[in-house]
């Protein structure tokens, strides 16, 4: 039997993370919520969905993310996948089952859902999301003949894969980080369509000019930190 565990980085989502958790398929062996510093409800409305809660205090997107890495690590029984969610419903976590679909199915390595603009509800995705998705893929694929056309949170891969990317980036890099060290190691993989909402709340990235700016220094600085490494 496949063992699948969910990373669900969240902060302040105290208004959506219920929903993300109890629309996840039951095939899920875990659910983990992973607090970054939040102020809110969003702990306990986690657990009261039947989440693993974690805190992690120092803010970033990618510590999240390494928190909730450390915590299956410390694990007896390591799972076979591990599939990244946002905690703020703008995805359909019900189609979880679609992104893991080519690991078990085909053997991949790697799994994106891309948010393709026809499965896009109006306004899910801002005007500097869509061009900073569209200037850094094209990148990839100018750099590495790379294939992708998203950086969307949504994602699933083979746990020893992930492991072996020794994945570092503490902020807003962490999705560009695991695409280009995938394509480093030339791990198999595909993007699949799914489908994208407004999200609850306001984004603490693309909601901000300042978030905004940032993450698209730290997915061009990685960019091009690979694009000359040999």
């Amino acid at each position: 039997m496949t063992k699948i565990k969910v990373i669900i980085p969240a902060y302040n989502e105290q208004d959506s993370i219920a929903n993300v958790i109890n629309d996840i398929p039951s095939i899920v062996d875990e659910v983990i919520v992973v607090s970054n510093n939040s102020t809110d409800q969003t702990e306990a409305n986690a657990k009261q969905a039947g989440a693993t809660v974690l805190k992690e205090p120092q803010k970033g997107y990618g510590n999240a993310c390494l928190k909730g890495m450390n915590y299956i690590a410390k694990q007896s029984q390591k799972p076979d996948i591990v599939v990244f969610l946002d905690g703020d419903y703008s995805d359909y976590p019900k189609e979880l089952t679609k992104i893991i679909n080519p690991i078990l199915e085909q053997n991949l390595d790697f799994v994106i859902g891309a948010r393709t603009k026809k499965l896009r509800e109006p306004g899910s995705m801002t005007p500097q999301q869509v061009f900073g998705n569209w200037l850094a893929t094209s990148l990839m694929t100018l750099f590495f003949r790379a294939k992708f056309t998203d950086l969307g949170p949504f994602r699933a891969i083979k746990y020893d894969k992930l492991l072996a990317l020794n994945m570092e980036d503490k902020t807003y890099g962490w999705t560009v980080e695991m695409q280009l060290k995938a394509l480093k190691q030339k791990l198999s993989y595909t993007e699949i369509p799914v489908n994208y909402r407004n999200r609850i709340g306001v984004s603490k990235v693309s909601g901000t000019v300042k978030g905004s700016i940032f993450a698209g220094v730290k997915i061009l600085t990685w960019i091009f930190k690979y694009s000359f490494k040999k």
